[in-house]
């Protein structure tokens, strides 16, 4: 069945298409910095994004920060929000939940597709970056790169943090995944799934901007979102990175049981 819900995603067109268009920000941002030379001042705009005319192979990673705070969220809880919510608005979830198989083992099977879509995108963002940062920018500087401390970073360790960073942007994905496929199981409109998990994700935004919201702050989703620019200062700062990993597991186990809880309880009429 896994099997099943991976060629079924990766088969759509609308699939390529969400991360075609993601990826169309970052390559007009390069390009526009290629054609003016101005990047933004250190400290201002996305994170690396000021460094990248001296060095393309940072840009893996502004094209990351550029696309998650709004951009890549919204494609995650599309395709989360379509999971279930898709399969009963077109009349197929009955014929599905006929099989064998089990609520259970169909949940699942979504899930890993989900996570195998998030894995996808977000690599495929980066690679995007590397091939366009390389190709319009220098490549890599003589004596490394340059941290966010202002020391030196071969290229393997670049590349190792790069990979680290990567892996934290997709699991932090994994968290709005899960907010999509708990909504996913309530409604049977793909749509308001979706606008559920973003909604709690805007929320979460903006009140992360609030004084009065600081003691719920730390605990608010999308709070170390941007944590992974810790994995390149020197040494690496791994508090916040280790707070985001642990809240976004809890956020996915919490809201996967409670996904659970609802689908296989539900009565499915369509």
């Amino acid at each position: 069945m896994i099997g099943v819900e991976l060629r079924k995603l990766f088969r759509r067109p609308r699939t390529w298409v969400t991360i075609a268009v993601l990826n169309a920000l970052p390559v007009l941002v390069a390009v526009l910095l290629q054609l003016t030379d101005l990047a933004p001042r250190p400290g201002e705009g996305p994170p690396f994004l000021s460094a990248v005319l001296t060095n393309g192979a940072l840009f893996p990673l502004a094209a990351l920060a550029i696309v998650l705070p709004l951009f890549l969220p919204i494609a995650v809880a599309v395709v989360a929000g379509d999971a279930v919510a898709g399969e009963a608005q077109a009349g197929t979830l009955r014929y599905l939940l006929a099989r064998p198989a089990g609520r259970t083992r169909l949940l699942l099977a979504k899930l890993v597709a989900l996570m195998a879509f998030v894995l996808v995108t977000v690599l495929v963002v980066a690679a995007v970056g590397y091939v366009v940062g390389t190709t319009l920018f220098e490549a890599q500087p003589t004596g490394g790169t340059t941290s966010v401390s202002g020391t030196s970073l071969t290229q393997t360790e670049l590349a190792g943090r790069s990979a680290m960073a990567i892996g934290y942007v997709t699991v932090s994905m994994l968290g709005v995944a899960a907010f999509g496929l708990f909504f996913s199981t309530l409604t049977d409109s793909p749509l308001a799934a979706a606008l559920g998990a973003l909604a709690v994700l805007v929320t979460s935004s903006l009140l992360f901007t609030l004084d009065a919201a600081s003691p719920i702050a730390p605990y608010l989703p999308t709070r170390y979102w941007l944590a992974f620019v810790d994995l390149f200062r020197d040494p690496v700062l791994w508090r916040d990175v280790v707070r985001g990993l642990a809240l976004q597991g809890v956020y996915v186990g919490v809201l996967l049981a409670a996904a659970w809880a609802n689908f296989t309880t539900k009565d499915v009429t369509s």
